[in-house]
């Protein structure tokens, strides 16, 4: 493989193998994280402060190469151009577009977003990436003195190998345990045609939210997805009134492994945890639907548990057989598995980033954060949950025109006590454009 002089190149992760194997023509596996500025943003200076940013960050900031057994990463020398906002966020990212780049910068008025093919990081090494852009941008803009820490990278200092290391070869286990279960009831509608996608945020209150939670005793991300949960339970009920034909309603809940494991990876290093109910086995009161979900999850969410989960990936990419098999072999193998495992097993995904925490100094120039979830391939919603300065941005994506999912969600949340202001792109306007409703 030939690469570029004095540039740093690495194999993609365990769980990155997948991504570059399951996109389709018209589908990539992306989300996106944001920040907005109290002032708009000035362009030179945001390119002037990435530039300065992506040398500490050469597995983020890098591009796609193909290779003859794998595919692998090139870190960048030079920043990626800044893109205005389309119609919607997600715009379709060509392979020709990811070997000159895996991550796109858009910008609006005040806002910055960053939009990354999931093959280089996931989204709390997309945060660290993005805050630690801003922190520059704003030393370069205001001449502020921003210290590093909670989440922000020196970008003076060497890069850490512990930080693009694939800890999932690390922390590899030698017991293997493969979770399967039913596939789950998916949310029908009427398909975009045009590849179209619909935006729908909720802000709500963390205190209020964590009231509700509680009161049942569990914590946000639980609570979360039991309201999710009942909510894609009733829309299932309402269409197949034969209780016996109803299929498990399960949602999909990202697990960041660096809290169970010691591991400063700035790469992929996500498991999942895939709670639910069965419809088919008789009705579930809300209380019931928590108590599913908080068990299932604590079952699920401990270090050894999730250690034998990679264990068996990990196992097989090191056999020296599946080694040297051609790409262009393993890429089918990795389709086939994708296909019948991949969106199947769940309604959507919730992913929660958790509460965004930033120096005092950076605080009076930020706005506020974003995490969208690209579409799913073969599912038309998915849901990004990020928290700052006591507010929470619950986000939905659909590739349908029925807003039924979010409606039903939103709507149980008011009952609750929980107030909620809904912001949404419209189809005329553009993604640029918001509605607010309380």
């Amino acid at each position: 493989m030939k690469k570029q002089a004095n540039s740093r190149w690495m194999l993609l992760d365990n769980a990155a193998k997948m991504y570059p194997a399951s996109k389709r023509r018209n589908w990539i596996n992306i989300f996106r994280v944001s920040v907005s500025f109290t002032e708009e943003i000035d362009r030179d200076i945001l390119t002037e402060a990435i530039a300065q940013t992506i040398p500490r960050f050469p597995s983020i900031a890098a591009r796609l190469r193909r290779g003859m057994f794998w595919y692998y990463l090139e870190e960048l020398r030079t920043p990626p151009p800044i893109l205005e906002e389309g119609p919607y966020p997600f715009a379709g990212i060509s392979y020709a577009e990811m070997k000159a780049c895996c991550f796109r910068v858009v910008v609006y008025n005040n806002r910055c977003a960053l939009e990354f093919f999931h093959v280089v990081t996931d989204g709390n090494g997309a945060m660290i990436f993005l805050k630690t852009i801003a922190a520059q941008y704003i030393r370069l803009k205001y001449g502020v003195k921003i210290p590093s820490g909670d989440g922000i990278l020196d970008i003076d200092e060497p890069v850490k190998e512990s930080e693009t290391e694939d800890s999932f070869v690390r922390f590899k286990g030698k017991v293997t345990n493969k979770v399967k279960g039913p596939n789950s009831f998916h949310v029908s509608g009427t398909k975009e045609t045009d590849g179209y996608a619909t935006v729908i945020r909720g802000r709500v209150f963390v205190e209020e939210v964590l009231a509700a939670a509680k009161k049942y005793n569990v914590s946000l991300t639980v609570f979360l997805a039991a309201v999710m949960i009942e909510s894609l339970m009733e829309i299932q009920n309402e269409k197949q009134p034969i209780q016996t034909f109803r299929k498990p309603v399960n949602v999909l809940i990202p697990v960041n492994l660096r809290k169970y494991f010691d591991s400063e990876t700035l790469r992929n290093f996500v498991l999942y945890v895939i709670p639910g109910i069965n419809p088919a086995w008789g009705s579930y009161t809300f209380e019931e639907i928590v108590s599913q979900v908080y068990h299932q999850m604590g079952a699920e969410i401990t270090g050894k548990h999730f250690n034998t989960r990679f264990a068996g990936n990990v196992h097989a990419e090191e056999n020296p057989v599946v080694k040297v098999i051609p790409l262009f072999i393993k890429n089918i193998i990795l389709r086939i598995i994708w296909d019948k495992n991949g969106e199947k097993k769940s309604c959507l995904s919730i992913s929660n980033l958790g509460n965004i925490k930033l120096p005092e100094e950076m605080k009076p120039y930020v706005e506020g954060f974003d995490f969208i979830l690209g579409n799913r391939a073969t599912t038309p919603n998915n849901c990004g949950v990020i928290s700052y300065d006591g507010k929470m941005y619950i986000t939905f994506i659909r590739s349908i025109r029925e807003p039924v999912l979010e409606y039903k969600f939103f709507s149980k949340l008011r009952k609750m006590g929980i107030s909620v202001k809904i912001d949404s792109n419209t189809r005329n306007e553009g993604f640029t454009t918001v509605i607010g409703t309380e």
